[in-house]
């Protein structure tokens, strides 16, 4: 039967918001929080929804019960789609590749993942997309294609190679063994490992330093951050010298502000702390 988007489950992820961040829960616990078709669009739909309001400065996306995410459910993308029309294999894959990549890696807010559990293939993505990510200590992740015939695709290996060391890389990749949330962290694919009791505390603590931050400021950092990446010096220079010159505009009070306390009131010390920001109301 053809991939059907004209109804969208609301229950496949759940929405909550608290105290300027907005909490993003993928909820198919009995699937391990398995990526599907229909997960895809309800993604976007809550995307649209994050972004547009005003209740979320940061937005963490999780996964119920003991998973982050199983990656991609295997009898939906493949077995389901063995016999449906090129058209609508390609479909389904761009919805994925939309919120995963193109979306999420560009978000307007900062995003944070929390790992909480089981993350495997496809959920790599994700994952990387995120400016930050935290992990539990006790999280399981896995690159487990290459022990059921296929390859880490859809840009996971990309991914993989964006935050990972070469040699750590293949390894998994070649090998498909299980490591945890503490080797996440050493080989770079987290930003950091915690306790499980700890992980939505840890994640929580990062969520409010972020909230002191000018929010045109954070976006620019972090697209500048990523965007360079991918340009050599002379681009990278042109590149950052626009940007700037472009939040000026955007935040130019934010500047003066940061300047004035720092030079004229000492209030505080920029590689110490946070100057006050501007009161909005």
């Amino acid at each position: 039967m053809a991939f059907n988007t004209s109804e969208v489950d609301k229950n496949l992820v759940r929405l909550e918001y608290d105290n300027g961040v907005a909490w993003v829960i993928l909820n198919r616990p009995e699937k391990r929080n398995a990526l599907s078709p229909a997960l895809s669009l309800r993604m976007l739909e809550i995307f649209d929804e994050v972004e547009a309001d005003d209740r979320c400065g940061v937005m963490v996306l999780t996964g119920e019960g003991t998973a982050f995410s199983a990656g991609m459910d295997i009898k939906e993308y493949f077995r389901d789609m063995k016999d449906q029309p090129r058209s609508v294999n390609l479909k389904v894959r761009r919805l994925n590749y939309e919120w995963q990549w193109r979306r999420l890696r560009y978000f307007m807010k900062p995003t944070i993942a929390m790992v909480n559990g089981w993350c495997f293939g496809g959920a790599f993505l994700p994952v990387v997309s995120c400016d930050l990510a935290i992990a539990a200590e006790e999280a399981k992740f896995g690159l487990s294609e290459v022990n059921w015939g296929i390859l880490p695709a859809g840009n996971v290996s990309r991914a993989v190679a964006e935050t990972m060391r070469t040699r750590d890389g293949l390894y998994y990749v070649m090998t498909g063994e299980l490591f945890d949330g503490r080797k996440a962290a050493e080989m770079g694919l987290v930003n950091e490992a915690v306790p499980q009791e700890k992980l939505r505390e840890r994640v929580r603590e990062l969520a409010d330093i972020l909230l002191e931050k000018s929010p045109a400021v954070l976006k620019a950092a972090k697209d500048a951050f990523k965007r360079v990446q991918e340009l050599d010096w002379d681009m990278s220079e042109e590149y950052l010298i626009t940007k700037q010159e472009q939040l000026w505009f955007l935040a130019g009070e934010e500047r003066e502000e940061g300047i004035k306390q720092f030079l004229d009131d000492k209030t505080y010390k920029p590689g110490l702390g946070m100057y006050k920001r501007p009161s909005k109301e």
